[in-house]
């Protein structure tokens, strides 16, 4: 059965993120009845901690060094990770915009599941090479302020380049950002934007 994989970034079950994920799935559901949701909520997974056993395993891989049973047992949990976004033809990531940037727990899922030997490679004469397949991936991501058209007041939006590098780096390139905002200030402003984007998301389904 082919499986979607959905990763979800807010800690709020009736975010925006949230909201935009669902009218995708729903739409994508009845585009795709055969297909399976594999949903992971990182607020409810249980992340490894990225330090002890685990780091001195990254840092064995990278020089070459064999693990010790402590450190496989370790980076068997950033492996059980990595293969789950892995087994998945398609790839939803629903987060909201914090401070600019992304949450904590999904730079945390970043930093676990970015891997050598799992989503990366070294290669002397090359350089970093991705070892995961390339597979449409959408983000949803909502943001307090308006990022639609670039800057808003004059702040800038670091999540969309910090997310589509780091898929980037693992092999995943054909990405597409929803942005949903703003999600607060006039009521109007907000229900418009919600309802473009849920608009753009539906459609996105029937072809995703």
């Amino acid at each position: 059965m082919p499986k979607l994989f959905h990763l979800i970034a807010s800690p709020r079950g009736d975010s925006e993120s949230s909201a935009g994920a669902r009218a995708f799935l729903d739409r994508f559901r009845q585009a795709r009845p055969g297909w399976d949701v594999d949903e992971v909520n990182l607020w409810r997974e249980q992340l490894p901690e990225f330090d002890g056993e685990i780091l001195q395993a990254k840092y064995a891989r990278m020089g070459g060094r064999a693990f010790t049973d402590s450190q496989r047992a370790a980076f068997a949990m950033a492996e059980r990770m990595a293969v789950r976004l892995d087994l998945a033809e398609r790839v939803v990531i629903s987060t909201p915009m914090w401070n600019f940037g992304i949450p904590y727990k999904l730079k945390h899922w970043l930093d676990i599941v970015n891997q050598p030997g799992l989503t990366f490679r070294f290669d002397p004469a090359r350089g970093y090479l991705p070892l995961l397949k390339d597979r449409p991936t959408l983000v949803v991501l909502a943001s307090g302020g308006d990022f639609s058209t670039g800057m808003s007041r004059g702040r800038t939006d670091h999540a969309t380049p910090y997310l589509r590098e780091s898929l980037r780096f693992m092999g995943i390139r054909d990405v597409t950002f929803v942005a949903i905002g703003p999600t607060s200030g006039p009521t109007e402003r907000i229900h418009t934007a919600r309802e473009q984007a849920h608009r753009r998301l539906v459609e996105l389904a029937t072809r995703f």
